[in-house]
């Protein structure tokens, strides 16, 4: 069987940048190394939205020991025009094999950043955005943790 042929169309919705606290190491757990990145600020900029990440919010972050971060976010959204968005999104960094003992060890992480995948959902009642309730969306970018920042493009499958 060779695959569906379903229509779809994606759309960029934004890029923004957040920018992190200086982390809280909780320490290891039976999941793997508990990392807390609170965010501070940050910056939304995109054909469909535009705006700031107030200083509210966090990823709870999973390093497990084969060097996957498993990421665990909520934050606020702010657009220019006054709207507040809440965000959640679950996703994927790949920090290399050594990832969990380089970060106990304090390894600084390539210059470059690190690949991260995102699937970020939103909520809202502001009348000109009801339409992110139903979209589906994922997220591509950079983490850049020895800087305490994060870089994503983010799109919505229609």
């Amino acid at each position: 069987m060779s695959g569906y042929d379903f229509p779809y169309t994606v759309e960029q919705v934004a890029s923004y940048e957040a920018t992190l606290a200086t982390p809280e190491v909780i320490g290891p757990v039976p999941e793997g190394l508990r990392v807390n990145f609170y965010v501070t600020g940050g910056t939304l900029l995109g054909p469909k939205l535009k705006g700031k990440l107030r200083p509210v919010g966090a990823d709870w972050l999973t390093i497990r020991t084969d060097g996957v971060a498993v990421l665990d976010v909520r934050a606020t959204l702010e657009t220019d025009d006054g709207a507040l968005i809440y965000c959640t999104y679950d996703g994927l960094i790949d920090m290399g094999p050594d990832g969990y003992q380089n970060f106990i060890d304090g390894t600084p992480p390539p210059p470059e950043g690190i690949d991260i995948r995102i699937t970020p959902s939103f909520q809202t009642s502001h009348p000109d955005y009801l339409w992110l309730n139903k979209a589906v969306c994922y997220g591509i970018g950079k983490g850049f943790l020895d800087q305490n920042r994060v870089c994503y493009d983010v799109y919505q499958i229609k």
